[in-house]
């Protein structure tokens, strides 16, 4: 269907259904466990570095950009001998998603100019919102149009500017929030406001979305994985809505999709946890230079190097090569060479990361 027209928001419709009602509890109850157990980690750049270089990697994925964990790891750290544009896209996935939460931590909204400067930093570019027409959605497989967005510049900026009101603004519908965030997900992607990045973007402000609203405090709900397992289901319904107007099933598909991930990130959070524990106990019986900045440099990345360590320790770079060679001669990290410096992982770690 390609003459849809899509429609302002709030929906005069009742998307509290019997059956939306009754996924509701278990999805919230997951949200405020992952929300408590998220807050027992001292050092919250642990998840949001960790959590979000996976969900980098797995966003990028839906759109075909894909990048190995061990590319991914080695972009971070700016070694010279290394270069990979996939793995640059993905960085920069990172940097947006970082960027995003800055903005809505200060302004405790999520605006047009936050998503656009979202998207630039994904991109690259200053293209905008998309001002030629031509942009269509086709089935990767038959390459039918399945769908055609906004053409028009003003009819793009016009309900961006209502999409915004419905995110800021409680009384554009006073519905659960994760039966809103479900709404504007839908509506971002339909809208497809930009020439590239929107699957990315949307995926992004759902998470800040839950941060506004106070569901989260950390951006560590990526509902990325799920899509990936569930991709031929989450295209289908958002089709369906455009198609025949079956928002439940839409609905129900997300909100299952946040309890699920959820509990799956709950359940990474404690194994971080016990291998940080595991880290702690021996680094401090065994190392003279044992210190929770150490601990906290070897978890918050995969991946370090000697600047790191310089940088986080304050410690001269004689000092830190001579704290990460001990620990690489002790097989408790694994040093490697790229170029002309060298890295060392966390291998516990990054099994860890990369079990899926």
């Amino acid at each position: 269907m390609t003459d849809w027209g899509l429609p302002r928001l709030p929906l005069n419709i009742d998307f509290e259904t019997k059956k939306v009602l009754k996924a509701l509890p278990s999805a919230h109850a997951a949200l405020a466990e992952l929300k408590g157990i998220a807050s027992t980690i001292p050092n919250q750049n642990i998840l949001i570095n960790t959590l979000g270089l996976q969900e980098a990697k797995d966003s990028s994925a839906i759109e075909n950009i894909i990048t190995t964990h061990d590319d991914l790891f080695k972009s971070g750290l700016n070694l010279d001998g290394f270069k990979s544009q996939e793995a640059k896209e993905v960085q920069n996935y990172i940097s947006a998603m970082k960027r995003g939460f800055e903005l809505v931590s200060e302004t405790k909204l999520l605006t047009n100019k936050t998503i656009l400067e979202i998207q630039e930093i994904l991109e690259d570019n200053k293209a905008g919102f998309r001002k030629l027409p031509g942009t269509v959605l086709k089935n990767a497989l038959t390459g039918e149009t399945i769908y055609t967005p906004p053409q028009d510049y003003n009819e793009i900026i016009d309900l961006m500017s209502n999409l915004e009101k419905f995110i800021n603004d409680p009384e554009q519908n006073n519905c659960d929030h994760l039966i809103k965030m479900a709404i504007i997900h839908f509506q971002f992607e339909s809208i497809h406001p930009f020439y590239d990045g929107n699957g990315r973007t949307g995926r992004i402000i759902n998470i800040l979305y839950l941060i506004i609203q106070e569901l989260q405090n950390l951006p560590i709900l990526y509902l990325s994985n799920y899509i990936i397992k569930n991709k031929q289901d989450y295209y289908r319904l958002l089709q369906m809505v455009r198609d025949e107007h079956l928002w439940e099933e839409w609905i129900l598909f997300m909100i299952q999709g946040v309890e699920i991930t959820a509990r799956e990130t709950i359940e990474l959070i404690k194994r971080i946890k016990e291998l940080m524990l595991d880290y702690k106990y021996r680094l401090r019986n065994n190392y003279k230079f044992y210190s929770q900045d150490l601990l906290n440099n070897l978890f918050k990345h995969p991946y370090t190097k000697i600047e790191f360590v310089v940088k986080d320790l304050g410690v001269t770079r004689l000092t830190a090569a001579n704290y990460l060679n001990k620990l690489s001669d002790d097989k408790m990290l694994r040093k490697e060479k790229l170029g002309t410096g060298n890295y060392y992982i966390n291998k516990e770690l990054f099994d860890l990361l990369t079990r899926r």
